[in-house]
């Protein structure tokens, strides 16, 4: 059994978001004063008190309104219900009982799952008593709370954790973390429902509905994979709200934290520069690699060689593409959308791949035969042995006589030659050329000396 799950639930602006990040020690959600900031769902991994539990923070409930927004943050509230062992139902304390807190906790009566209610923004803590107001809502004993500094909130942790499912034992699983990026409008909400089976994100046709990393798990060949949906990255420059400015810091952690990125390219408009920045971004940092071509049904003009010409096209522009698979799929009608489960499996588990030191050596001698370092004046450049130093992404490090001697283009041969022999699909290869000890070799400290007579003459 899964660790138990606990849903923050209330109406616009009574500082969910900001419980969220109080419970879990950081800024994981974006807080703002404007009402209905929160739109998915959003997933954090807490502890108190040795007990583990998720968290889930979810849009402004507004049970009635007839709003296309509403509309989906009720239907988003609804599945965290479904998935809740306990709710915590925030109320704002300073405006006190308001008629939404009454409706949504009758909504919380009909669904049958243990509440708390959490009477937020009582910065005057102990002084104040208005949290009494609230045993109106017939859900028990309200608890005092200030979110914004802190006071009581270990108390209400305290409750929360006695109030959880017993403990039971829980499976270790090595999660799989895979972000879903790209530009707005692409489809990564679309494509991510598709894969998860059910409509785990808003999906809107309005660019940039997604603002927060929504965390959703999926299992799959025994596999726990976490999809992090993540708000459309734009120019820095076209950043023009709050919102969408941490919108676009909040992806760029998601990729970091990933091992996986999944990146969702528009089949009509292509991959465009912006797409190229992210790729980039995602590969200096070691993230594995898919770009998935979405929308690829609405291509009507297309033969056997289309994908194959616009991937060459890439990799002029970008060499490293040529180790990333490209998958053409439809969100709408789910055409090769289980081929991108298999190629998450398949390059997630290169990244993780460690190759014998004897192996390692044997293709660096057959390299360095086929063709030596080039050699500079004043000694020999030799490249001594070799070892896998590292995973996540595969790293080599090569003992050289004289390391800094070796120009980019041999390294790229390299690592080249190493891919022929593993190829590592989807995954970066990180080369590192180091000395073979502390002392300088004198044949090198010679030709450092000729070069610098050269370059004063």
């Amino acid at each position: 059994m899964s660790r138990p799950t606990v849903a923050i639930i209330g109406r616009p602006n009574v500082g969910k978001s900001t419980l969220f990040n109080r419970i879990l020690g950081g800024r994981p959600a974006i807080v703002s004063e404007t009402a209905g900031t929160t739109r998915d769902r959003h997933f954090g991994e807490a502890d108190w008190a040795g007990r583990q539990f998720w968290l889930v923070d979810t849009g402004g409930l507004v049970p009635d309104s007839g709003d296309s927004m509403d509309r989906a943050i009720r239907r988003q509230v609804d599945l965290a219900l479904a998935e809740a062992d306990l709710v915590l139902l925030v109320v704002d304390g300073r405006e006190g009982l308001h008629p939404l807190d009454s409706a949504i906790a009758e909504l919380l009566r009909k669904a049958g799952r243990p509440v708390l209610v959490a009477v937020n923004k009582l910065d005057e803590l102990p002084r104040t008593v208005a949290h009494h107001e609230f045993h109106r809502l017939g859900l028990g004993e309200p608890l005092p709370v200030s979110a914004a500094v802190g006071k009581s909130s270990g108390d209400l942790l305290d409750a929360v954790v006695q109030r959880l499912p017993p403990r039971s034992p829980e499976e270790a699983e090595d999660a799989i973390h895979v972000a879903v990026v790209g530009r707005p409008n692409v489809g990564k909400s679309s494509l991510a429902n598709r894969l998860l089976g059910e409509d785990r994100h808003v999906v809107a046709p309005e660019a940039g509905t997604t603002r927060d990393a929504v965390d959703s798990t999926l299992h799959y060949h025994g596999r726990a994979l976490v999809f992090i949906d993540t708000a459309g990255l734009r120019r820095r420059a076209k950043v023009q709200e709050d919102l969408e400015f941490y919108s676009t810091i909040r992806t760029e952690r998601a990729i970091e934290r990933a091992d996986v990125c999944v990146l969702v390219v528009d089949a009509a408009s292509g991959l465009g520069n912006q797409d190229l920045r992210i790729a980039t971004a995602a590969w200096e940092r070691g993230c594995a690699l898919v770009i998935a071509v979405n929308k690829w049904d609405l291509i009507g003009d297309k033969d056997a060689n289309t994908a194959r010409r616009g991937e060459e096209q890439l990799v002029a522009k970008a060499p490293f593409l040529q180790y990333v698979p490209f998958l053409y799929v439809s969100a709408l009608t789910g055409q090769r959308v289980r081929k991108l489960l298999d190629l998450i499996l398949e390059v997630a588990d290169a990244r993780g791949v460690r190759i014998q030191t004897s192996e390692v050596n044997r293709v660096l001698r057959e390299l360095t035969d086929r063709n030596m370092p080039p050699q500079q004046p004043g000694g020999g450049v030799k490249l001594l042995y070799a070892s896998q130093i590292g995973v996540a992404p595969p790293t080599f490090a090569i003992v050289s006589n004289r390391p800094l001697e070796v120009p980019e283009s041999y390294r790229r041969y390299l690592v080249h030659g190493f891919r022929s022999q593993w190829p590592f699909p989807g995954s970066p290869l990180r080369l590192k050329l180091t000395r073979r000890s502390s002392a300088r070799d004198p044949a090198e400290g010679a030709g450092e000396r000729s070069r610098q007579r050269r370059g004063r003459r």
